[in-house]
């Protein structure tokens, strides 16, 4: 089978179906530069090395894993979700760290780990899928796909961003494997957005900031792209980051509050779950 464009018809097809949510967005990935992570990028090989069966996935949930595997499974928004991602870390480590003077700290690969932020966003999703069944909405940072996999089954037009390609090799992946109707994939920076302003009726994203200076950058994303209207939600572990951004929210024009928690079972084995609080951001009125 010709891998390449099987790939590239169904993004076609799949930008085709989001054009409302994603116009702009889609527009640059069907620039030949931007789709080049459907082709060249050297991880490439760690997608199609991938068994296509789902022999490999538990039958049940992954915990108390005490070593990487590639094949996962978790329970989120009333069901199970199996998700592929790297099958050698070490090889990937190797390759981002081969050429030191290219290195930045910003491409290390978390977006390998499924991140106890993202399940407990999975399941506010669930409960808010009247407010996001056929609306724009934008998961940012989507790792390996499994947010922007449970709106886009909630009815949600999702467009979900990534600033790693490689990342998004496996969220389309995991999208076909649990039968979830393919979001609008992009590779984005959020320092340079490339959705349409104020499109957005909702963006999301779990456990996205680990460090103050990603503080200002996502804010400046999200007055550009968020509808007048519209809130964002953020899911975070009690980081300590956290707490520059509620600071920054009260004065750059924001409000924030807390509508959710959850406390989810972590995918490797350690002491005591991991509570997870989801805010919601909207435009001060």
């Amino acid at each position: 089978m010709l891998l390449k464009p099987l790939l590239f018809k169904k993004t076609r097809q799949a930008l085709a179906r989001h054009h409302d949510g994603c116009g702009h967005a889609a527009q640059v990935l069907r620039r030949p530069a931007v789709l080049s992570y459907l082709y060249s990028y050297p991880l490439l090989r760690y997608a199609w090395q991938m068994t296509e069966t789902t022999s490999e996935f538990s039958a049940s949930e992954t915990h108390g894993l005490t070593e990487y595997t590639p094949h996962i499974s978790v329970r989120a928004a009333g069901r199970v979700w199996r998700l592929t991602r790297a099958a050698d870390l070490e090889q990937l480590w190797d390759a981002m760290t081969a050429a030191p003077e290219d290195f930045e700290d910003e491409r290390l690969p978390y977006w390998t780990e499924l991140w106890p932020s993202s399940v407990a966003l999975a399941g506010w999703l669930a409960q808010q899928q009247q407010t996001i069944a056929g609306q724009a909405c934008l998961d940012l940072g989507c790792g390996l796909g499994l947010t922007a996999m449970v709106g886009q089954w909630l009815g949600a037009q999702v467009t979900a961003m990534d600033y790693e390609e490689d990342a998004l090799h496996f969220a389309f992946r995991n999208a076909a494997l649990n039968n979830v109707p393919q979001p609008c994939w992009a590779v984005m920076d959020w320092r340079r957005p490339a959705v349409r302003a104020q499109s957005m009726h909702r963006i999301w994203g779990g456990d996205i900031m680990y460090e103050k200076r990603f503080v200002a950058p996502v804010l400046r994303f999200l007055d550009h792209a968020l509808a007048p209207d519209g809130a964002a939600w953020v899911a975070e572990p009690g980081r300590s980051v956290y707490d520059a951004f509620l600071h920054a929210l009260q004065s750059g024009g924001w409000q924030g509050r807390r509508v959710y928690t959850e406390t989810v079972e972590p995918l490797y084995a350690q002491p005591v779950p991991v509570t997870v609080h989801v805010w919601e951001i909207c435009r001060r009125a």
